[in-house]
């Protein structure tokens, strides 16, 4: 179902899902493998590799398992498979998936983005961002900015979408009720039910239909038009 009209007057509190949602995630970790392929070659050791591999499977069969207090569980998980000590497990993903990537981020972010956002502030809508990452250097690097930012490793969270409990933390934080609030993602299965079991309505960015889910493909699309200040027809 492709979004053509949402009751934006009703709406006070706009969250956005950050990787995949507000930047092509894709083209994002197709530019590191090359930087990754090329360290291991130059380090003639593919430790890195192993490691980070481990690191993204485990983390999503976590999120599928809802566990709470999920990162103790991530890490034993990883040096369990890996064989590798935390530390330098920590030291791998910290490089990798925390600080490679933000030299690039900025050349990824969708096209509309900064109109959207501009548009939400005007119109006086508050916006939030949760994440299963760390966001608050992400949105720096985007020139984004944010009015309640919320990762799931953060204090009080401590569990993945789809579980909702750091967006039912979000409206709390902001001060509004589900039917007040709407999610922008990129996962259904993730963002979409997390934001259903919240009761919030999700809207899931996507190339293509999602069957069962409202979509939109780029920040262009009509139903954001009201947010930029255009008018809509039909």
């Amino acid at each position: 179902m492709i979004a053509r009209n949402v009751d934006w007057g009703s709406i006070h509190f706009v969250v956005f899902d950050v990787d995949g949602t507000l930047y092509n995630q894709r083209r994002l970790r197709l530019r590191m493998a090359g930087e990754l392929i090329a360290d291991a070659v130059a380090r003639r050791g593919s430790t890195n590799l192993r490691v980070l591999r481990a690191y993204r499977s485990l983390r999503e069969a976590i999120g599928e398992e809802e566990i709470d207090d999920f990162q103790a569980s991530l890490m034993a998980r990883i040096v369990a498979q890996t064989g590798e000590p935390a530390e330098r497990i920590e030291a791998i993903v910290s490089e990798w998936i925390g600080r490679r990537p933000l030299a690039h981020i900025a050349s990824y972010r969708y096209d509309g983005l900064a109109e959207l956002f501009a548009g939400l502030k005007r119109q006086n809508k508050a916006i939030g961002i949760y994440s299963d990452y760390p966001a608050d250097e992400k949105l720096q690097r985007m020139n984004l900015s944010a009015d309640y930012i919320l990762a799931a490793s953060d204090p009080g969270v401590g569990i993945q979408k789809p579980h909702p409990r750091g967006l039912h933390m979000l409206m709390q934080r902001a001060g509004v009720g589900p039917a007040q609030t709407v999610l922008i993602g990129d996962r259904p299965e993730r963002d979409g039910v997390a934001a259903r079991r919240a009761g919030v309505l999700p809207l899931i960015r996507s190339d293509e239909p999602r069957e069962g889910w409202v979509t939109f493909s780029t920040y262009s699309d009509s139903v954001f038009a009201a947010l930029r200040g255009e008018e809509t027809s039909g």
